[in-house]
């Protein structure tokens, strides 16, 4: 069922894109290497597909919706797997967690946004004459 509104989840994009990006000083893991390059990664590609998203936010508004939130359920997947993928969920928690939490978060937003996209309306022109 889908019912997050795209208006609620624009923002949210470049909010999470952004902390994503921060998220190794945040949670002092930055001494990790796999662990900060995969939120730094993956928060820049979110920004940058959100750009091209035909959504509230989206600058260029190329990309359906749909697709955006595939990306979103992909991305979160790789994100909440991350510490078993790339070997540091052994680490302490602040380490692990944080992309485990964000990761299962862009998951839920993907299936559960409304599929729509965005559409401006044009104001009616009038001929002069």
């Amino acid at each position: 069922m889908r019912f997050i509104p795209t208006k609620f989840h624009a923002p949210l994009d470049y909010i999470v894109g952004a902390a994503l990006i921060a998220a190794p000083w945040i949670f002092q893991f930055s001494e990790h290497k796999a662990a900060t390059v995969v939120p730094i990664v993956l928060g820049i590609g979110l920004i940058a597909y959100s750009l091209f998203t035909n959504y509230e936010l989206g600058v260029w508004k190329v990309a359906p919706m749909a697709v955006h939130n595939v990306i979103d359920v992909v991305a979160g997947t790789v994100l909440a797997a991350s510490p078993w993928l790339f070997g540091f969920a052994d680490e302490s928690a602040n380490v692990w967690l944080p992309h485990v939490i964000v990761g299962a978060a862009a998951i839920f937003l993907g299936l559960t946004t409304i599929q729509r996209g965005y559409s401006y309306r044009r104001r009616p022109t009038t001929a002069a004459g």
